[in-house]
Order: C-alpha cells, then sequence, then structure tokens
C-alpha cells in the first residue's frame, strides 16, 4: 500500500470516528502534562501478547502517556518510516524517553507471531512493544481503535494489508488524546510528547 493510500484510508476513517464521537479536548493540569477533559471511545480494554510472548492489557502502559499505531511487519513504506519517527522523537526526548512508550499493534496476526515481530522491532527503539495475538483478538483492538485494516489480495496469490495510518497519542489515563503528527522534525514532536508526561 503506498503512503497516500495508507494515509487517505486513515484520515477518512478517523475523520468518521471523530464525526460520530467527537474528539477528546485536553487540558494541562497543575500536576504537570495533559490528560483528556471528556471521555473518548477511542481506544480501550485489549488483551494481546508482546514480541516475548507475554500477555499484555491495555493497564501494562497505563501512568505514562503512550502512543499506538496499527500496522504488519511486510509492510513496504507507511510501517517502517513511522516507527522510524517514533524513534526519532523518542531520542529527541533525551531523559524523558523513559517516561512514554508506544505500541506497535499487528494487523496481520497470520504472519506476524512474536518472534517475527521482535525480529523486525530490534531496528527501532526499545520503547516500542510489539503486540499481536489472535484475528479475533486483533479485530477487536482494531474495532476499539476506531481503525481500519483490510487484508488486499496481490498477484501470485500473495497479499499486503490496508491499515489505518494513523499514530494515536494517549494520556497517561489510557484516554485518547489526539493523533499525532510524525511529519514534524523529532524534537518538536519531542515537544509535543512532554506536554503529557
Amino acid at each position: 500500500m503506498s503512503p497516500r493510500t495508507a494515509f487517505f484510508a486513515g484520515a477518512v476513517v478517523f475523520a468518521l470516528g471523530a464525526a460520530g464521537l467527537g474528539v477528546a479536548l485536553v487540558h494541562l493540569t497543575s500536576g504537570g502534562g495533559a490528560t483528556a477533559t471528556q471521555s473518548s471511545s477511542v481506544g480501550g480494554p485489549f488483551a494481546l501478547v508482546d514480541q516475548d510472548g507475554a500477555p499484555v492489557t491495555e493497564a501494562a502502559f497505563k501512568g505514562h502517556p503512550y502512543i499506538v499505531f496499527f500496522g504488519f511487519t511486510h509492510c513496504p513504506d507507511v510501517c517502517p518510516t513511522a516507527l522510524s519517527d517514533i524513534t526519532q522523537a523518542f531520542e529527541a526526548l533525551g531523559a524523558d524517553k523513559d517516561k512514554i512508550r508506544a505500541a506497535f499493534v499487528t494487523v496481520d496476526p497470520a504472519r506476524d507471531t512474536p518472534a517475527d515481530m521482535k525480529a523486525y522491532l530490534a531496528s527501532f527503539s526499545p520503547r516500542i512493544v510489539g503486540l499481536t495475538g489472535s484475528q479475533e483478538q486483533i479485530d477487536a483492538t482494531v474495532k476499539a481503535f476506531k481503525a481500519y485494516a483490510k487484508k488486499a489480495p496481490l498477484a501470485g496469490g500473495d497479499y499486503t494489508m490496508d491499515h489505518t495510518a494513523i499514530v494515536y497519542l494517549m494520556d497517561r489515563n489510557g484516554a485518547f488524546v489526539q493523533p499525532l503528527n510524525l511529519k514534524r522534525a523529532p524534537d518538536e514532536v519531542a515537544a509535543e510528547l512532554k506536554r503529557y508526561l
């Protein structure tokens, strides 16, 4: 899938979801960092496994802001670019990088085993956790985030995955804040993330 197709699909799905649900507003709290001021139905409970095969739920990310990105290890362009951008933003955080994490959730669990996810993510920040599971578990997580994923057949019997290209920024309580724009310099993305630490 081309970056333009992925972005368009993600933008359409997000726009439809935001129109029906309303995007959570944020405000700065006196304790430092930002948090959602109204509930958002983007995100929610999930039960998956990480790249080491250990069970992971949304509770593992609470207490710190985190990023969620849907993709797959056979993705030729959108996914490695986004993961590289996230890695650079985390590095730009300096010592604060330990206060934030990211979840890379596969939309292709048939091919993305924990071992595959571990090998793939070795090229990116160790703060990025790879998540996979059964098709039913992945479908439930995609639905919870109002995301989109669909198998797209290729010539020769192979396939690729069309999927949402939105990078979800979640606050320390696990509430959706807004899409994170990675099309900026890493220090600009890091400056935005610091607002939620």
